[in-house]
């Protein structure tokens, strides 16, 4: 079938990267966008434009607010066929209470589980999530969509597909994918030093496209490889590989009880009630126990299990942002009388790899000039596979239209709607949010149709616009679409200004970079959307051009043979 190795690596090369390049598109332009998640919820959510808070008094704020926190009438209903008896009219079987920030976000995300009485499955629970003001502990609306990081960043690992963890399998086998189109391109480009200083843009079109593909993929040959094979790894054993809690399920329960008898944690409850100490204290010794070891004492993590049972501890973990990897360093106390159970040791050699591969894949860590990196990073592999289509089609299209193929019209009308649909969509949600009324029932829905009607309209406009290409000609889908998104970049943050009085310089004044950022960063994206199109534009006009003159030469030289 192949001649030789090279060969059959360019075959993989092309169709792994052609089928499943789609789906490497999203990842990876809504990781870049993910490592921003917090600063575009910022953008999105006017009422929680402040400054970062810390992790606040658990006695003055954060009880209070678990304590207002009971499951949604909607689970309650769904779980009742599967209890004996009669449910309850106010959950308090606390299984857990837990309080998670960063330092990036202003406000603050509780969670609550309960254990049900009669329930057929003791290990099923009902649960509650909410947001709080962290400064008064005041609730925010649930209803709203975080539009960074409770959508561009599940749509980077799961495309939002969330039936039988469809799309954390779609994205794991493009992941696989990828990693099979890496090593086949190294193979096939022999001159690999070569290409990394190789960018000719006033060669033929179809020379700088392959010389812009394979400068995006070699500068950032590293970046794509780690983070392709990290990402698989941390999701391998929750959706990938799942058999402690499937095939194994008995024997992974009986290891965390034995585990938890070692760690001096218990692991489920006792059934005799017992008080809850001051948790604000326990805080603090952990604070003080972290700054005896030279660690900085910010809380990320705070964890309350068997709340209100004698078995009930709570778990403190250090928020780790002096450091890549992804650091807990728990300190555990018994609830009720605050004596300390448990400080985590410091982690085994394999332990700590895990970590640091985990911590710099999800970028925790406070370091402003490595998330840029991420950035660019993310934008430079969508950029490799944006040119990797473009190629493909270039390459093909008048093969196709020689011989009457309508394939080259399919392929480039997908890559229109991956490339430049996908940006076009995601300014859609963002126009959507500040369009939309605060008050709209179900207003996170509405902004999710916006995106994928959006996404959606962006593929009927190229299917439509892509007859030029069956005559070898390039899509005006191309530099429309590219038009549109100037024209959406520029009115997103026109409309927040309009909406919420945040213009460029306000909140350049005030120093309030979430808003300023993803404002600039739009104005950016308009700017180099817009020259796009324009040179779009002469090239088209160029290649209308050249495509008269041979279908005219063609015709001198019928008229001379009849």
């Amino acid at each position: 079938m192949f001649q030789n190795f090279r060969q059959a690596m360019a075959w993989l090369h092309t169709w792994f990267g052609l089928v499943l390049g789609f789906v490497l598109m999203a990842a990876f332009f809504f990781g870049a966008l993910s490592v921003f998640d917090r600063e575009i919820d910022r953008w999105a959510l006017p009422a929680t434009r402040f400054e970062p808070q810390p992790m606040p008094s658990f006695e003055r704020v954060l009880r209070p607010a678990f304590e207002r926190l009971q499951p949604d009438p909607a689970l309650v209903e769904a779980m009742r066929p599967r209890v004996d008896g009669p449910m309850p009219e106010r959950f308090d079987r606390i299984a857990y209470w837990s309080a998670y920030t960063t330092h990036r976000d202003p406000v603050l995300a509780i969670y609550a589980g309960w254990e049900v009485p009669g329930a057929r499955d003791p290990d099923e629970q009902l649960y509650a999530l909410g947001t709080i003001d962290p400064r008064d502990g005041s609730a925010l609306r649930d209803d709203q969509l975080k539009i960074g990081s409770g959508f561009f960043y599940p749509m980077h690992y799961s495309l939002t597909v969330d039936w039988k963890n469809l799309g954390f399998w779609i994205v794991g086998l493009a992941a696989m994918a990828m990693l099979a189109a890496l090593v086949s391109g190294v193979v096939m480009h022999r001159r690999l030093f070569r290409e990394l200083f190789t960018f000719r843009p006033d060669r033929a079109r179809l020379r700088s496209v392959l010389d812009l593909h394979n400068l995006t993929g070699v500068v950032a040959l590293p970046f794509h490889f780690f983070f392709a094979f990290t990402g698989l790894l941390i999701f391998a054993s929750t959706y990938y590989f799942p058999v402690g809690h499937t095939q194994l399920h008995d024997l992974h329960e009986l290891h965390e009880k034995h585990e938890a008898a070692a760690l001096g944690l218990p692991h489920g409850r006792s059934g005799v009630p017992a008080g809850l100490a001051n948790v604000d204290a326990m805080v603090a010794e952990a604070q003080r126990r972290w700054e005896a070891r030279g660690m900085a004492g910010d809380v990320g993590f705070l964890v309350l299990q068997h709340v209100g049972d004698a078995n009930g501890y709570v778990s403190v973990y250090r928020a780790g942002t002096d450091r890549i990897a992804l650091v807990g360093q728990g300190i555990h106390f018994k609830a009720d009388t605050g004596e300390l159970l448990r400080e985590d040791p410091p982690a085994t050699p394999a332990a700590r790899v895990a970590e640091f591969l985990t911590g710099l894949h999800l970028q925790h860590f406070r370091h402003w000039l490595l998330r840029w990196l991420y950035v660019l990073g993310g934008l430079s592999g969508a950029a490799c596979i944006a040119t990797g289509f473009l190629f493909f089609v270039e390459k093909r299209k008048r093969q196709h239209a020689a011989r009457g193929s309508q394939g080259a019209r399919i392929v480039d009308a997908l890559a229109v709607a991956a490339v430049t649909g996908m940006v076009l969509a995601t300014l859609g949600i963002l126009v959507a949010n500040r369009v939309l009324p605060e008050d709209l029932a179900g207003r996170g829905d509405w902004e999710r149709w916006a995106f994928w009607g959006t996404w959606l309209a962006s593929l009927v406009h190229a299917a439509w616009r892509s007859a030029p290409v069956a005559r070898g000609l390039p899509n005006p889908a191309w530099r429309e679409q590219a038009w549109a998104i100037a024209l959406l970049a520029v009115a997103a943050p026109v409309l927040n200004w309009i909406t919420t009085g945040d213009h460029l310089l306000r909140t350049l004044g005030q120093g309030y970079w979430p808003v300023a950022g993803v404002d600039l960063s739009l104005l950016a994206a308009a700017m180099i959307a817009g020259s796009v199109a324009v040179r779009l534009g002469r090239k088209a006009r160029a290649a209308a051009a050249a495509a008269a003159l041979r279908e005219a030469e063609a015709g001198q030289g019928e008229a001379v043979h009849a």
